[in-house]
């Protein structure tokens, strides 16, 4: 146990510390972010899922739009700990902040798999997110004085995100309420990914409650870090998530 506390400690706090200040050319914001979230996960088959997440971010608190996301997939439970994924995802990211990291809305449309590895040790669960997204950008081009998506661009990044859940309290033998610590880092790959590495980072604690065996709520806090595309602008955005997820059975019983 002790060596993934250690791995935990390591990862969070290097690239907590180190990302931030990978370019000192760049010019840094930082924006107060409130994110409301829906996880809903739909077995199919005993096999087979269905889940539906969405979101609506805001900056500065609910002040500005920051961002929403569809985001449909099917699922598979190849075995009791891993779970493979593909799906489609559709973003809208506004102009927010000051200085704007976009010049326009720009919407993004991304075809992704996932694989999703899940395994306990005691009160610990410990899950690993492997996600490869092929990403068409809408990019904006100047007209006169205002901006217009002109075309779509592709880019591949690559997601991997580090959860430790820790059962704080049970009833009847099930797991009520939980604390959660965790990192997510985004990497651009391929000839088109810009002039940064890193995309995004975001380092994650929080708060679950287990409603009953169909529903859950989460209050995280989430300190996010985005690099812009030509790497000049970095936002460093203390943000407060507040989710809601769904698990439901529509599968045939026995």
């Amino acid at each position: 146990m002790k060596r993934y506390i250690h791995f935990l400690v390591a990862l969070v706090g290097l690239l907590g510390i180190l990302l931030p200040n990978s370019s000192s050319a760049q010019t840094k914001t930082s924006n107060n972010d409130v994110w409301f979230h829906y996880v809903g996960k739909n077995m199919l088959t005993k096999k087979l899922s269905f889940t539906l997440e969405a979101t609506m971010r805001y900056a500065n608190g609910v002040s500005e739009k920051q961002q929403y996301f569809v985001r449909p997939s099917f699922d598979y439970q190849f075995t009791k700990k891993f779970n493979g994924s593909i799906g489609y995802s559709h973003y809208n990211t506004y102009v927010y902040g000051s200085p704007a990291l976009n010049k326009k809305d720009i919407p993004e449309d991304h075809v992704w798999i996932q694989g999703t590895f899940v395994h306990t040790k005691g009160k610990f669960k410990f899950t690993h997110r492997l996600r490869d997204e092929n990403r068409f950008v809408g990019i904006a081009v100047k007209n006169g004085t205002d901006y217009s998506i002109d075309r779509y661009e592709y880019r591949n990044r690559l997601r991997y995100m580090f959860l430790m859940n820790y059962t704080l309290t049970k009833k009847e033998d099930k797991v009520k309420l939980f604390g959660i610590v965790g990192n997510e880092a985004f990497f651009n790959l391929g000839s088109n990914a810009g002039k940064t590495f890193f995309n995004q980072n975001r380092i994650i604690g929080g708060i679950g409650y287990n409603i009953d065996k169909n529903q859950q709520i989460q209050l995280s806090y989430i300190h996010q870090n985005i690099w812009n595309y030509s790497n000049t602008l970095q936002e460093s955005n203390p943000t407060i998530r507040i989710s809601y997820i769904t698990n439901l059975d529509f599968s045939k019983k026995e």
